[in-house]
């Protein structure tokens, strides 16, 4: 009687449970063969990650819109000529004037990203954010030149500006060294480049257009950059 060899020969296993785990209902990792446990295997490519689309922003509603309290005057009227213009007729406070607690800077920042008729939302609410001291760390004067002596003690010049009065010196003693009609207006809005001309140029510039590409490039810029942040903060931003 003839004898059969039923033994029983087994391949070695090469494919870890991770590679099972990615062939496991892919017909692509199975093919006709008994020895798919012994062809490579193919990884799938990550997809790739699609390019955000950049976000633009149009921020002429923010130079047009009307400031509160003013009496109709635009934000582009108040930054464009850059001075600090005032009407007896409204209340005193900035942007009509300035007393020395005004929150100037945090003032002209929400004008410019805020939109002022959204419920609930002014530039008095932007200001009121925890960013800035409630109030000087040091008491002003009650007379001119009203504001807070300086901190610690400063070296008495013998000559030059310690003779300077601000009442009677004659326009010909001032030098302009900074824009602050408008404060954050230079300091924010004009490009670096451009400081210099834009601080020795007269305000009557201002009127001509000189610089209202450079206000709104940068404005644009801006607001591409923390617009999604004020709305995290729930606010509603000016520009469309």
């Amino acid at each position: 009687m003839m004898k059969r060899d039923f033994t029983i020969r087994t391949k070695p296993v090469v494919a870890s449970m991770t590679a099972l785990a990615l062939c496991f209902g892919l017909s692509a990792c199975f093919d006709d063969d008994d020895d798919d446990l012994d062809d490579p295997i193919s990884t799938p490519s990550p997809s790739p990650t699609p390019t955000p689309t950049p976000v633009t922003f149009d921020v002429g509603k923010c130079l047009n819109q009307t400031i509160p309290g003013t009496g109709g005057v635009t934000v582009a009227g108040a930054v464009v000529p850059d001075v600090l213009a005032i009407d007896p007729s409204q209340p005193a406070g900035f942007p009509n004037g300035r007393l020395l607690p005004d929150p100037v800077i945090d003032v002209t920042l929400a004008l410019l990203f805020l939109d002022v008729d959204a419920s609930g939302q002014s530039p008095a609410t932007f200001a009121q954010l925890p960013l800035n001291p409630p109030s000087n760390d040091v008491p002003f004067r009650s007379g001119f030149p009203f504001l807070a002596p300086p901190q610690g003690s400063p070296p008495i010049a013998s000559s030059g500006g310690s003779a300077f009065n601000f009442r009677t010196a004659p326009d010909t003693q001032y030098v302009r060294v900074d824009r602050m009609g408008m404060p954050a207006v230079s300091t924010a809005l004009i490009p670096s480049d451009t400081k210099i001309e834009y601080n020795d140029a007269n305000p009557v510039v201002d009127a001509t257009g000189e610089f209202v590409p450079e206000l709104t490039n940068t404005l644009e810029a801006l607001t591409e950059g923390i617009g999604g942040d004020l709305l995290d903060l729930g606010f509603n931003i000016c520009a469309d």
